[in-house]
């Protein structure tokens, strides 16, 4: 998700093999200095960060500051937040795509600055299919958690090869990627810290070359109101403990808690991906359906294809 100038995500792939590693889109500069000013009649226009409102101007500066804080301790967030088991529904969401099946393909994991994905990805599509070519661009608006990704890529095979790079961008202004360029698109845990949803969907589906799929793993609405009542109990008095005990960071892990409560529940979710261009299943949970519960509906797999 986040900054430099770029003609293509694959240039910066060179670029991660330099001193420095992490490239950057500047989003903002990209865009006419008129476009960027408000009519002068415009009132500032709102959104939410967890339950508080802010001016959406205000959020993507918060949701930095947030993962800024939490990104040397990202496992553990997810570990608090999923009770362990986000590591499995990752390890699902992979499956579910079968990267490598049909021959290699060129992903783009947005919001992925750790890089749980894409090696995920690239690991699949070696071990079921022996495919090497199979190449993601990682890309997140924070820093901190790219530089958390090189890292532990530093530690694989992929490191300094074409398979993978990391660039700083937002996902609402991926104007540096030329249209129809990604086979896959994929989103974990991220979209619902964006300011507008929409506005990612809508980049995602330019980026998609015709047949590509958009694949998004998020925390959702449990179907089990008796569950969910348990959860939601475990989530605003648990989770942010956890913080203050491990990150010293009580504040970032109530956003978070807040911000899965504040998400679209799975129908309308659905219907904001389809609303987008893409072709889901039907507006149902299951097979030949728009979503997929994992554990009741803490989490859920959305997917959508682009026809054209």
């Amino acid at each position: 998700m986040r900054r430099a100038c770029v003609q293509s995500i694959r240039r910066s792939t060179r670029k991660t093999v330099s001193p420095s590693p992490i490239s950057r889109f500047n989003h903002t500069s990209a865009k006419s200095s008129d476009s960027a000013l408000p009519e002068n009649d415009e009132l500032p226009r709102h959104t939410h960060f967890g339950f508080r409102t802010v001016a959406e101007g205000d959020k993507e500066h918060l949701v930095r500051n947030v993962f800024s804080s939490v990104a040397s301790k990202y496992d553990l967030m997810n570990d608090a937040m999923s009770m362990g088991v986000h590591r499995l529904w990752k390890d699902d969401f992979v499956s579910l795509l079968k990267p490598g099946k049909k021959g290699p393909i060129k992903c783009l994991d947005v919001a992925g600055g750790t890089g749980d994905i894409a090696l995920r990805i690239l690991d699949y599509a070696r071990e079921k299919y022996a495919d090497r070519e199979t190449a993601v661009d990682v890309a997140d608006i924070n820093p901190e958690m790219l530089q958390e990704g090189y890292r532990r890529f530093k530690k694989t095979m992929y490191h300094n090869t074409p398979q993978v790079s990391f660039t700083e961008a937002n996902a609402q202004d991926m104007s540096h990627i030329p249209s129809n360029t990604y086979d896959l698109y994929t989103i974990a845990f991220g979209i619902r810290n964006c300011t507008s949803i929409p506005a990612v969907l809508e980049e995602a589906h330019r980026v998609l070359k015709p047949g590509g799929t958009f694949a998004c793993l998020e925390f959702s609405k449990m179907t089990n109101p008796v569950l969910d009542t348990l959860y939601d109990q475990y989530s605003f008095s648990v989770i942010p403990m956890l913080g203050t005990i491990f990150a010293g960071d009580r504040e970032s892990y109530q956003y978070l808690v807040e911000s899965i409560r504040r998400f679209p529940v799975q129908p309308e979710f659905a219907k904001m991906i389809s609303d987008a261009g893409f072709t889901t299943g039907s507006m149902c949970e299951g097979k030949g359906g728009a979503w997929t519960d994992l554990w009741g509906g803490i989490a859920t797999i959305h997917t959508g294809v682009k026809l054209e």
